[in-house]
């Protein structure tokens, strides 16, 4: 089987190359790279960077005007010879077995659109891996989407997504540029009628933002986008999207019930304790760091406010006063 291997990137120069690099230690070989530069300024070209590495990989450069991520994309699909397409952003670092693991899935489970995990790599500093927990933690909702007992059929994420060309050629690419554009794309392949599945082993090192301020403006942008996926598909939204803004109300309920109602406000202020506890004792034990444990807190507070204010926001401007989006990343 030949891949794809498509891979956007906007304003990113140094983090092209971390992937790159580890892409050159990948176990299976059988994969071309499309570098799909969406119109970054001259002096955060990628350009040169991947060039240095056309003589170790089967890669190609491509520049376009910017247009968002989702249709950089297309720009690579339209120019991929692959069997399968296999989208990574920018900012993360691919395993040396995952083009293996991946082969081994798509060939025996016959899937035809796919995603993989994410995780923390050693080298990441100790804000990043506490967001890595906060987003792939229950504690968040964040676990959901990375194991197989999800919520219904199993929606790829574009940080690591693949699809087949069977797919491509009957859905076609991304409709819209961000602001969802990949859940929007999942549940187009799964209504028409694909076969989409988890693939564990195929994790990939996900270094999102390096600080909470940059991770806060990141997942506000998630919350929105929720909003933004109900307008195309009603019924995907589901309970558990709400529990980022409810998890607001409760935040500002509680010093009102401890002035209003002492002892509701004394229970609902223990509970509280307990969830932000648990929070630090499970990072902290994952990865074996007090440290880590603490930022955790911080990153999953971080994350879950963020959501739920740009979820807020984006309901009120779209259900209440019916104003269109004007989203910017």
């Amino acid at each position: 089987m030949f891949y794809s291997l498509i891979i956007p990137v906007y304003n990113r120069p140094d983090e092209i190359r971390e992937l790159l690099e580890s892409l050159l230690l990948q176990t299976y070989k059988n994969f071309e790279v499309i570098v799909v530069e969406d119109g970054s300024k001259p002096e955060l070209s990628a350009m040169q960077i991947v060039m240095d590495f056309s003589h170790k990989l089967n890669v190609n450069y491509f520049y376009k005007e910017n247009s968002g991520q989702g249709f950089a994309r297309n720009h690579g699909f339209e120019r991929a010879k692959g069997d399968y397409f296999i989208i990574f952003d920018s900012d993360i670092i691919v395993p040396p077995h995952y083009m293996e693991a991946v082969d081994k899935n798509v060939t025996e489970r016959g899937l035809d659109a796919f995603g993989g995990p994410d995780a923390a790599h050693d080298s990441f500093t100790d804000v990043q891996k506490a967001i890595s927990y906060s987003m792939t933690s229950y504690f968040t909702t964040g676990g959901i989407r990375g194991k197989k007992n999800n919520l219904g059929p199993y929606h790829p994420r574009s940080f690591n997504m693949g699809i087949s060309r069977k797919v491509y050629e009957k859905v076609g690419g991304f409709i819209i540029p961000f602001m969802g554009e990949d859940i929007e794309y999942s549940i187009r392949i799964i209504n028409a009628g694909f076969k989409t599945g988890l693939i564990e082993d195929a994790y990939v090192y996900h270094k999102r933002r390096t600080n909470f301020s940059q991770f806060f403006k990141q997942i506000k942008f998630f919350g929105r986008a929720r909003i933004n996926i109900h307008s195309f598909f009603p019924k995907e939204l589901k309970y558990v999207h709400f529990f980022p803004a409810m998890f607001i109300v409760y935040l500002v309920l509680v010093p009102v019930m401890m002035l209003a109602w002492p002892w509701l406000g004394g229970w609902m202020l223990r509970f509280l304790f307990l969830y932000t506890f648990a929070i630090f004792a499970h990072a902290t034990s994952q990865h074996d760091d007090m440290k880590i444990g603490a930022y955790s807190v911080a990153a999953a507070y971080t994350q879950l406010v963020g959501y739920g204010i740009g979820f807020m926001d984006e309901a009120y401007h779209r259900w209440v006063k019916k104003e269109k989006t004007n989203a910017k990343q």
